[in-house]
């Protein structure tokens, strides 16, 4: 992995991911063979926060059918940043 944005690939947009705003809690889709050091210090360098914990999580592609044809979507992997009391990553805040 060679910088920040080549480890995050984008925050997750979801009703769960807003809510772990207020705890400090941030979502990711990140890089399938990115590891739990290389996530935090990409969070840190790219969003200028203290990273406390990262918890990583594979997701498992759905299957999709249309019509006839069936195929099946990407593995992806999520992680979950959680930042220092008090501190924010004002890029995201802005989302809700």
């Amino acid at each position: 992995m060679k910088t920040p944005y080549d480890v995050i690939l984008e925050p997750v947009l979801s009703e769960k991911a807003y809510g772990g705003y207020a705890e400090g809690k941030y979502t990711f889709w990140v890089h399938p063979e990115a590891s739990k050091t290389e996530v935090k210090n990409a969070v840190q360098q790219a969003f200028k926060v203290k990273v406390l914990d990262v918890n990583v999580l594979s997701v498992r592609g759905k299957k999709k059918r249309l019509g006839r044809y069936e195929g099946k979507r990407a593995d992806r992997k999520k992680a979950v940043v959680t930042v220092a009391p008090g501190q924010k990553i004002e890029a995201l805040e802005g989302l809700i």
